[in-house]
């Protein structure tokens, strides 16, 4: 028998294979277990409420509530109040964070720069410290009854209460952008080796300085670590949690409800799960909005 052969012209169907999906596979099964899958079942859960029956001491049991719990969330003032609040705090933080890791970066990547090694290590130190930890260093330095840092500011004839309700939240944005300034600075950093040192070279032998080689060369090509590193500061910082409750401990003007994740955390406390649910929901859906509005804004302006 002869074997068959295809007539010239046709097209050959391609032969589909499990390999794309085998690699996509470490990363698509977490992703769907750890995230996909806790975000839907809060999603389901915000669309129901508690009922009690029979009394003070009957059961609970759960009902389809719609929206209610949304509504009900939207019209509480700490909700606006918290969103506002972390919205400001990452308009002054977030650019002063990222300038300074661009700052640390271009230094590192300067050719005049010695001991590369160790400084990169110094500055993602902080980053490896846990967060609780960082910020009981930092309330220690905060704290007028024990700080040696406000016994000198006083000293030199100057009052400062870096606990109290003016400044609180700017403290906790000192403790957040000594955190993960050397974070974003090792993303940048990674984005400037990846620069190709023929460029500089060139225009070196143009006459360029340093400063205008970093300014007109090195920052526009590593543009999208930039945009990277600002999207993972605004979705970090709506999920600002750990650095208020630890100084919910040393300072009242940190109340239960001083960021939209400490206002879930308390309505969980209080077994209000599904308000709670609904307002993570809504936190997740300002967190994505701010990002692609950056993302757009970002992508016209390189346009």
């Amino acid at each position: 028998m002869t074997p068959t052969t295809a007539p010239p012209g046709a097209r050959r169907r391609p032969r589909r294979t499990l390999a794309p999906y085998a690699f996509l596979a470490p990363f698509l099964i977490p992703f769907v277990l750890f995230t996909l899958v806790p975000v839907g079942y809060a999603f389901w859960q915000s669309l129901h409420k508690s009922v009690r029956t029979g009394g003070t001491f009957g059961r609970t049991h759960s009902v389809f509530a719609g929206f209610e719990q949304y509504t009900t969330v939207v019209r509480e003032p700490f909700f606006a109040d918290g969103v506002l609040r972390v919205t400001g705090f990452a308009l002054v933080q977030i650019p002063v964070m990222l300038l300074l890791a661009l700052v640390l970066a271009l230094l590192l990547d300067s050719a005049v720069a010695r001991a590369k090694r160790f400084f990169r290590l110094v500055y993602f130190v902080p980053y490896g410290i846990p967060g609780v930890v960082a910020a009981l260093m930092w309330a220690f330095l905060y704290d007028p009854r024990l700080s040696p840092v406000v016994d000198l500011v006083r000293s030199a004839g100057a009052h400062v209460d870096l606990l109290g309700p003016d400044a609180i939240l700017w403290s906790i944005g000192n403790v957040v952008t000594w955190t993960y300034t050397g974070y974003n600075m090792l993303i940048l950093y990674a984005a400037l080796q990846a620069v190709p040192a023929d460029i500089g070279e060139a225009a070196r032998m143009d006459g360029a300085s340093g400063w205008t080689i970093a300014l007109r060369i090195k920052i526009p090509i590593i543009r999208p670590a930039l945009v990277l590193t600002g999207v993972f500061s605004i979705i970090g910082t709506f999920q600002l949690f750990t650095e208020p409750q630890v100084f919910r401990s040393v300072s009242t003007s940190v109340t239960s409800t001083y960021t939209p994740n400490l206002a879930a955390y308390a309505l969980t406390a209080g077994d209000d799960y599904s308000e709670a649910a609904a307002l993570s929901v809504l936190l997740a859906a300002v967190t994505f909005l701010l990002s692609f509005a950056f993302l757009r804004f970002t992508s016209r302006r390189q346009a």
